[in-house]
């Protein structure tokens, strides 16, 4: 049996019934798992048959849990399990982590944990914490830590696809994010982040002060046609990438840098800094984007030191997800998280403040 991963045909795995392919991220914030391209003569044939044929370790039942999810698409939209697949469809498996190459064994790695009960678990991850394991990073992750942290509950199964972190952040964003503890608890909890109804507010600082105050940022985002490793915005409407709005708010002006509050209208990979240097203000000591460069100031030896020095205090991209808010996915109330700025982004902040204070 053969794989269209985009690129070559590779051997299905056999071990896992999800296992996954590396695929990218495909800028709904999904990571493609399988990819099947329906032959020019197929029948029209149910969705669920045609990948129980194709995957021939799954059960109907488990594929027809994946179409509840939203995570079977057809030419690139969420599909029922009665969607008839026709000539030249491309049906794809999508899941919101990447491949575990190897078993997930578990760390007694420190959880901030937020909030806990038999659904669900907040956590507010640090700076510096890969979430998922990955290329490079197969040990010392927050997937790692949740294995320990359920070592002794007999329902949680860190391997287990249909259960685990709802949504991520980027290993040098800090911030809060919710763990479903039951199958039953990610499919309700993704369907509100699909359906762009959970309320995410974040913190950061960037270079220079956006005019106005408060502004809306519209712009396609899809990975680099220059940089692979770069996300890039591209014109509303077109063909390349995928729709993201970001809110986003002046909260403090420092001279030359401002604190920001950002609120996400859709989720891409990297919105927030992406949009951010879009409009010409990249976060502060984001190496990726170009905000660990001096962009704004004067270009005296003893301003460079003191911006040093902020990257030293900070050395990550300066953004924290202080809010999460959610509808329970058992009690159906509520549910709203706020955390604090941490230690390094406040220790930068207020060395600006007295560097504005003493120019003013």
């Amino acid at each position: 049996m053969v794989i269209d991963d985009k690129e070559q045909d590779v051997e299905l795995p056999e071990a896992d019934e999800f296992a996954e392919l590396d695929g990218e991220i495909d800028g709904t914030g999904m990571y493609e798992h399988f990819r099947f391209v329906a032959d020019k003569g197929q029948t029209l044939l149910r969705v669920d048959k045609f990948l129980v044929a194709k995957m021939q370790k799954s059960s109907r039942n488990r594929i027809q849990q994946a179409a509840e999810a939203g995570c079977i698409l057809v030419n690139g939209r969420p599909v029922k399990s009665n969607y008839r697949v026709k000539p030249d469809d491309v049906v794809t498996i999508v899941m919101d982590r990447p491949k575990y190459e190897l078993e997930i064994i578990p760390e007694d790695i420190p959880l901030d944990i937020v909030y806990e009960d038999d659904a669900l678990l907040v956590v507010n991850k640090p700076p510096g914490l890969v979430v998922h394991p990955g290329h490079g990073n197969y040990s010392g992750t927050l997937v790692n830590a949740l294995a320990y942290h359920f070592r002794n509950n007999p329902d949680y199964d860190v391997n287990d696809p249909r259960m685990g972190l709802v949504h991520r952040i980027d290993k040098d964003t800090s911030g809060l994010l919710v763990v479903a503890k039951t199958p039953d608890a990610k499919t309700h909890l993704g369907k509100q982040f699909f359906n762009k109804t959970t309320k995410r507010e974040y913190v950061a600082v960037v270079w220079g002060i956006p005019s106005p105050d408060m502004g809306r940022i519209e712009g396609n985002i899809g990975r680099s046609l220059r940089d692979r490793l770069q996300m890039e915005v591209f014109p509303v409407g077109g063909d390349y990438g995928k729709p993201a709005v970001t809110h986003y708010t002046v909260l403090e002006k420092l001279g030359y840098v401002s604190v920001v509050k950002c609120v996400l209208e859709t989720g891409r990979t990297h919105q927030i800094r992406v949009h951010m240097k879009h409009i010409g203000h990249p976060l502060l000591n984001d190496s990726r984007y170009g905000g660990d460069k001096i962009l704004r100031g004067t270009t005296s030896a003893k301003y460079r030191q003191f911006v040093m020095n902020c990257f030293d205090i900070c050395p990550r991209q300066a953004l924290h997800a202080r809010t999460l808010g959610f509808v329970h996915p058992v009690t159906g109330k509520e549910m709203f998280f706020e955390t604090e700025v941490p230690a390094d982004m406040t220790r930068m902040i207020e060395r600006w403040r007295t560097l504005n204070a003493d120019n003013q």
